[in-house]
């Protein structure tokens, strides 16, 4: 009798060994579709220097950017809001074990008996402990990191859009407003042009046409010269809107600055770690972890939900209140806790079938936000070698008709050449600068795109890289 009783006892915690190691599922393999080589990258035999992904705005070498870039990441306010709910979600995060945790619940209630012969007012307290079998812990962690992950993707697909967006701002401020003065200067280049017509028409050395001709020309130049007032205009009150305040600084509208330009600058090379740095690849990477998580915590809900609880009752008859004291009753119980629905139609097996089909779905998605990722970078580092050509091609023939314009200066002087000659070669001169004022903004933009593709962007603050540290023990513990 002494062993049957020993091995009936024994039975029970067998039977919770075993339960407590039904473990989760191991996490699917992304294998995520990244090419070997970056079919665009430019193979240069000695690379120049280049900003790292943290601070790649610095190769403009640009004082008033830089300071802007530091400003609005310190002021926006999507930054801030997308903080605001990393904090939020990372302040659940740290309780992901409470629910398998013992709790202690206190609850009073009223009860009367049905011949209304009695009222009773009891007071008790219960406490639980379930235990995390079935994988359900492991399960509810993915689920948690899940959502941290994927908050701290938000943020820092934040930081990406915010730099990026204020460089590009940047950008074409100080681009049209190197417009605007040229154009300027193509309109009283086109004015002091049509002055010399009229001059030639009343001496009948040119036909009315040519004049005609050179209104039109003036008016054109008027015209194109709206385009970049609204650009100066529009990218202004972004640029402000970006850095947290409702009106543009003065200093913006003030045509004394330089355009941003890349000069020597190639790209020999792309970043590495395109999968770590990619906000939109790190979001997906997080809706795996969470449906992971997901599913885990619906197989589990498959089988029975076993804990330890305990309960203390105290009840008072109130019709007999005075012996409210020797009327009281208390009891206490304890014992093992089972919730086990036993027939629901299929629904428990059919949501953990219907979790299987969303986690594989999330593995499709991150594959295709990969491959989103590598086909942005490609083709951004198309469209920077490209712009690279147009601007190397806009600044040879910015020098030669430099160099047209001084010849015919000398052979006016000498009187070999008219001053309409000269004219004409200066009108030709500034929309050559015009196009070069194009070129040049265009790669610079395309720059941008380029590292908005790779998901650049400043350092995370200390206390959110110590998330991603917890992130990375959760999945090497996977």
């Amino acid at each position: 009798m002494r062993h049957a009783s020993f091995a009936f006892r024994l039975i029970p915690a067998l039977a919770l060994t075993l339960l407590a190691g039904c473990a989760a599922a191991p996490l699917p393999e992304l294998k995520p579709p990244t090419p070997t080589t970056w079919r665009n990258a430019t193979v240069a035999s000695i690379a120049p220097a280049q900003p790292d992904l943290q601070h790649w705005w610095l190769a403009f070498n640009d004082p008033e950017l830089n300071a802007l870039v530091k400003r609005a990441l310190d002021n926006n306010l999507d930054v801030k809001a997308a903080a605001e709910r990393l904090l939020a979600v990372r302040t659940l995060y740290r309780h992901t074990n409470d629910k398998f945790l013992p709790s202690l619940n206190l609850d009073t209630n009223q009860v009367i008996q049905p011949d209304a012969s009695a009222s009773y007012f009891i007071v008790g307290f219960d406490a639980l402990w379930e235990l995390p079998l079935f994988g359900s812990l492991k399960s509810a962690h993915r689920a948690a990191a899940g959502d941290l992950q994927a908050s701290r993707a938000q943020l820092q697909g934040t930081y990406v859009t915010l730099v990026a967006e204020v460089v590009r701002c940047w950008i074409a401020l100080r681009s049209a407003q190197e417009q605007a003065h040229l154009l300027t200067a193509v309109g009283d280049a086109d004015r002091e042009k049509l002055r010399l017509l009229q001059v030639r028409e009343g001496l009948n050395l040119v036909s009315p046409t040519d004049v005609a001709s050179a209104q039109a020309e003036l008016a054109h130049a008027q015209m194109a010269l709206t385009d970049p007032q609204r650009a100066i205009n529009a990218n202004a009150q972004q640029l402000a809107m970006l850095l947290g305040q409702s009106e543009p600084d003065p200093a913006w509208l003030q045509d004394n600055g330089a355009q941003p330009q890349l000069g020597d600058w190639q790209m020999t090379h792309a970043p590495a770690e395109l999968l770590r740095t990619r906000p939109e690849i790190a979001a997906a990477e997080a809706d795996v972890l969470r449906a992971a998580g997901e599913a885990g915590i619906s197989h589990a809900d498959v089988y029975p939900h076993i804990g330890l609880g305990s309960s203390l009752d105290w009840s008072v008859n109130l019709l007999s209140h005075h012996h409210l004291i020797r009327s009281g009753e208390g009891i206490f119980s304890a014992g093992p806790v089972i919730d086990m629905p036993l027939f629901d139609w299929g629904t428990r097996v059919a949501k953990a079938r219907a979790q299987d089909h969303q986690l594989l779905a999330a593995v499709y998605a991150y594959r295709q936000a990969v491959l989103q990722g590598v086909a942005e970078t490609e083709t951004a580092m198309g469209d920077l070698q490209a712009t690279h050509q147009r601007e190397i091609a806009a600044e040879q023939a910015t020098q030669a008709l430099d160099g047209n314009v001084t010849a015919l200066d000398k052979r006016q002087r000498l009187g070999l050449s008219s001053t309409l000659d000269v004219q004409d070669a200066l009108i030709a001169q500034q929309n050559a600068q015009l196009e070069l004022v194009s070129a040049r903004a265009d790669r610079d933009l395309a720059y941008v795109s380029l590292y908005k593709a790779l998901g650049g962007a400043p350092l995370p603050p200390t206390d959110v890289a110590a998330d991603y540290k917890a992130l990375d023990t959760h999945k090497g513990a996977q």
